[in-house]
């Protein structure tokens, strides 16, 4: 690596790790058996006195203006013009859930329609520069078709390994950037396979590929600080007092707030938000219930609409995320989640993967509770486009018939349809006009 960078270091007990490329994604060696904890890059002394965020105000329209925060240069960077997404402020659906202002984080804008592209970039970047010869991945999509755009851009062969039922339109994003897709019988089997492949071969995986979960390579978090970077200049040196997000295993919830760590250490921001947790089954509200640094298992009592974060386990980087912020977890189900991902695209304009949407319930759950003050900001983080998982939100949908191609016809249509009805003096008026 061009940068001088000291290696890792457990995010839960500090233990310190040598730099290198392949992980076996078991993560701190030490904490094992307590709480399986994830690594994070560690910088050297002399890198973090160089970091001058001031100076990134003026950079590229990518989140390569923050190469000096992260652990390659911009000069070996794999891009697609990713990161500098709209902040964007959502009156209308910050009214449906009482929210005195609701901004909105839209991920949709990245050159694969989500988030994971900041993991990808920075992980392909580093791969490529450290003499990778393949890169794999365990996804459900979105982590896959990203990382299959990225390897191809910088022309390293991708393997996708999935499971039966994963989302369609995903996996076909994937296999077009030239991704070659492994949907396996079993979903037990995907990690196996994959230290298998790490063990003999040296494949460079960017995802969890042990059980249980502590998080993705270490290297490809680091790209989700990016979205704290931005939202500060965004906001003009402030932040908001929640940030929510859709969670799995954390790892984007993870980056961001050290995001936001380091801009506070160097006073860039003079408080740090609040985070919380969107998720399904409700492992990490388990974990905050009960104390204790190990999140439980729980049952998966139901199929999840939100497959992008449909884990039974959640991991400790969340956990330690949502402590050291003052935040917490909430677990949401799937009704009414497809109406509410409707709601939000006629509303402000921004057609979400309904695991997407699972920020905007949180928030409506936490407003309700007074956990969230009506005066307070919100920030929801829209992490992929609603293209995504079309095969799930509209599994119910029926075809619509055709109709005449009359005006009179196309009026009965849609008040029959949509409810949108033109009065009699209203349909003379338009014959009129149109005589």
């Amino acid at each position: 690596m061009s940068k001088a960078l000291a290696g890792y270091a457990c995010i839960r007990c500090g233990r310190a790790s040598p730099l290198q490329l392949v992980l076996d994604s078991r993560g701190c060696l030490d904490c094992q058996s307590d709480a399986p904890a994830n690594l994070r890059v560690a910088y050297s002394h002399e890198t973090r006195a160089g970091w001058d965020f001031a100076a990134t105000q003026g950079g590229p329209q990518n989140l390569w203006r923050y190469e000096a925060m992260l652990p390659v240069a911009a000069r070996d960077a794999v891009s697609l013009g990713e990161g500098m997404t709209p902040l964007l402020a959502a009156p209308a659906m910050g009214k449906r859930l009482g929210v005195g202002r609701l901004l909105l984080k839209d991920e949709t804008r990245n050159p694969t329609w989500s988030y994971k592209d900041r993991l990808s970039t920075v992980a392909i970047s580093a791969a490529r520069q450290m003499g990778a010869k393949i890169v794999a991945t365990s996804s459900s999509g979105n982590a896959g078709a990203s990382l299959a755009a990225y390897a191809a851009r910088a022309g390293l062969p991708c393997v996708m390994v999935t499971y039966a039922h994963s989302a369609g339109p995903i996996l076909a994003q994937a296999r077009k950037y030239g991704a070659m897709v492994l949907p396996l019988a079993s979903k037990s089997a995907r990690w196996p396979l994959l230290a298998d492949a790490v063990d003999r071969l040296g494949w460079f995986v960017t995802s969890p590929f042990r059980a249980p979960v502590v998080g993705s390579h270490p290297i490809g978090l680091e790209g989700y600080k990016t979205l704290a970077y931005e939202v500060a200049q965004q906001m003009d040196g402030d932040v908001p007092d929640w940030v929510v997000m859709p969670v799995c295993y954390g790892d984007a919830l993870f980056g961001m707030w050290q995001g936001f760590l380091d801009l506070h250490e160097r006073g860039v921001i003079a408080r740090l938000p609040k985070m919380a947790a969107a998720e399904v089954f409700g492992s990490l509200r388990a974990a905050l219930a009960v104390g204790g640094d190990l999140v439980p298992e729980v049952d998966a009592e139901f199929d999840t609409l939100a497959v992008s974060i449909g884990a039974a386990q959640g991991a400790f980087q969340a956990l330690q995320v949502l402590r050291q912020s003052g935040g917490t977890a909430v677990a949401i189900g799937n009704d009414g989640l497809i109406r509410l991902q409707e709601e939000f695209a006629a509303s402000e304009g921004i057609f979400a993967e309904l695991a997407s949407v699972t920020p905007l319930a949180a928030i409506a759950r936490l407003r309700a509770g007074g956990v969230i003050e009506p005066a307070e900001t919100v920030l929801a983080v829209v992490t992929a486009s609603g293209l995504k998982d079309l095969d799930r939100s509209l599994s119910e949908a029926r075809p619509l018939p055709a109709t005449g191609g009359s005006l009179d016809n196309a009026l009965d249509y849609l008040e029959e349809h949509y409810g949108f009805g033109t009065s009699p003096d209203e349909r003379k008026k338009i014959v009129t006009s149109a005589g």
